[in-house]
């Protein structure tokens, strides 16, 4: 099976840049313009028929009756969520996100950036994995734990760095396994870990937790994020109806996905990639590959997924 793709249409990249807003800046510092150092690839699958291809058609959300009805704290606790989630996903997080326990969630998050505290990814990229991965979008669910906490390196997608820091170890151990499955496979230039081309083709890169306090590993766990990606993997579960594969790496991500109806979707699991575990079984998964099988047999070659991340010509506007 080759590895490599004609490219398709994808969403806009409008709808991967978060407005600006005031409730964000209360607290999360001033948003950005942009939420990536990179312009997306345009390299997919190619398009098929709506009979045959992973997409679910979007019904319609009207955001403006619905944000009229929020109190004034709602809508200054949730300035982030409404000018920077993605509306495929804030339709469907719409109830979760006025909770009692993301709520609170929300004022512990502002509380840490009052006290002065760092936090990462900046606030414009929390939610970019929504607008990198529509819900109609999606094809496959790739989970990760906590986002990395270090300055320049999350951005919202599991797994994925900014240039120019170089990936990680876990991340250069899914290349490896990527490179077994497929020996055409090109990571990033320059050592590079930037993933924004997978989740413009389909995968969803999810984190346990979306938030964490700069150098602090696991700082903002059992807050109310770990509840609220269950929900997120509830929903591609239960609206996806066509079938996608989510690939568990490690006991954690095995757990997130117990309840996954498996007569619908693929389930895939492993030991994590990390350098930790990996000897363990890692390299010879084979779950990029299987992946692809899997998609292929539902959907046809219009559901496989492009691995090749590679800078293509028309990644650099050519």
């Amino acid at each position: 099976m080759s590895l490599k793709r004609k490219a398709s249409t994808l969403p806009t990249s409008d709808a991967k840049k978060p407005k600006a807003n005031g409730s964000i800046t209360s607290f999360f510092g001033a948003p950005k313009t942009v939420s990536t150092t990179q312009k997306p690839t345009g390299t997919a699958t190619t398009s098929a028929p709506s009979s045959s291809a992973p997409a679910t058609p979007v019904s319609k959300f009207d955001k403006e009756a619905w944000v009229k009805k929020l109190t004034p704290e709602q809508k200054d606790l949730l300035g982030l969520e409404l000018e920077t989630l993605h509306e495929s996903w804030l339709k469907e997080l719409k109830d979760e996100i006025l909770s009692d326990s993301f709520l609170e969630l929300k004022r512990f998050l502002k509380r840490e950036v009052e006290a002065g505290k760092k936090v990462f990814p900046p606030a414009e990229d929390v939610y970019s994995w929504s607008r990198h991965t529509p819900l109609n979008t999606v094809k496959a669910v790739i989970l990760g734990q906590d986002p990395y906490h270090n300055h320049n390196q999350a951005h919202g997608l599991a797994f994925s760095v900014r240039p120019p820091t170089p990936a990680p170890p876990s991340l250069k151990n899914i290349y490896t396994c990527l490179k077994n499955d497929y020996p055409s496979f090109s990571p990033p230039p320059n050592k590079g870990g930037l993933l924004t081309p997978w989740a413009d083709r389909g995968v969803l890169l999810l984190n346990t937790c979306l938030t964490v306090r700069a150098h602090e590993a696991n700082s903002h766990a059992n807050r109310g994020w770990e509840k609220f990606t269950q929900k997120v993997i509830e929903i591609v579960d239960k609206k996806r109806l066509g079938g996608v594969v989510f690939l568990a790496w490690g006991a954690p991500a095995g757990k997130r996905v117990t309840k996954v109806d498996r007569k619908r979707h693929h389930v895939l699991t492993s030991v994590h990639p990390s350098p930790l575990s990996a000897s363990r079984g890692w390299f010879e998964c084979q779950h990029f590959k299987k992946t692809n099988a899997w998609l292929k047999e539902r959907y046809g070659e219009a559901g496989v997924i492009d691995w090749d991340l590679a800078v293509k010509p028309v990644d650099a506007g050519i």
